[in-house]
């Protein structure tokens, strides 16, 4: 079985992600993406571009973005909060990425969630429960935090819950959002479009202006893609 089928985010066995006793209930080895998650995040194979039509049709999962509606580039990142590559471009480059090109209005920033397990499925709907203003500094705390969670020996949702409550959760609404069929339902449907649709198979993924990022996920290797496209007139 491939890795991509080892994590598949299937209906049959995905309401254990999100019910309360998951964490207490399943084996320290069960959460694969330790062992695995980083070769599979470096599969890059795929198209080297897609439908800007199809990529940007909306679906009932609000796409979380950052930056002008009209700006002339538009950047989607498909990632894993599991994914220790895409918590490197988080900590390392997407800070710079955002001065340079979100803050100034020439790219629009969307993220959509592409997780890798079972853990990476459950911050993915905490960063959604969130709401709109808290959603992206969540995320971004838990990449920076990313090792005392993801990666730690036993239940992992103690340390989940302590990060969350400073994103203002409860016990109840952490259990509540952990609880949401629906919106698992919706970030595995957006998991499932990405893969069969646009190819997508490895994390972090980028697309900027239908266009696949071949290269690492750095400024430099931005600015390649992203300032012929800056420089083209309409």
């Amino acid at each position: 079985m491939n890795a991509f089928n080892t994590f598949s985010l299937s209906r049959s066995w995905s309401r254990r992600v999100v019910w309360l006793g998951f964490a207490a209930t399943v084996a320290v080895g069960s959460f694969a993406i330790l062992a695995s998650g980083p070769s599979f995040a470096q599969r890059k194979s795929g198209p080297a571009e897609v439908s800007v039509e199809e990529l940007m049709k909306p679906t009932d999962l609000p796409d979380l973005a950052l930056g002008d509606t009209d700006a002339k580039v538009t950047v989607i990142e498909y990632a894993s909060m599991t994914c220790p590559h895409c918590a490197h471009f988080e900590n390392e480059t997407f800070d710079a990425f955002k001065k340079k090109y979100i803050d100034t209005g020439k790219v629009r920033f969307i993220f959509r969630e592409f997780p890798l397990d079972n853990l990476a499925a459950a911050a993915s709907m905490l960063a959604r429960c969130a709401g709109t203003f808290k959603a992206f500094p969540l995320i971004q705390t838990l990449y920076a935090r990313q090792p005392d969670w993801a990666f730690v020996q036993g239940n992992p949702v103690p340390k989940l819950f302590d990060i969350a409550k400073q994103a203002g959760f409860t016990q109840a609404s952490f259990d509540k959002c952990l609880t949401d069929q629906k919106l698992l339902d919706q970030i595995t449907a957006q998991r499932t479009r990405a893969s069969d649709t646009f190819g997508v198979n490895a994390t972090p993924t980028f697309f900027i202006n239908g266009k696949r990022l071949q290269d690492a996920p750095t400024i430099e290797n931005f600015d390649k893609v992203i300032e012929p496209l800056l420089a083209e007139k309409k």
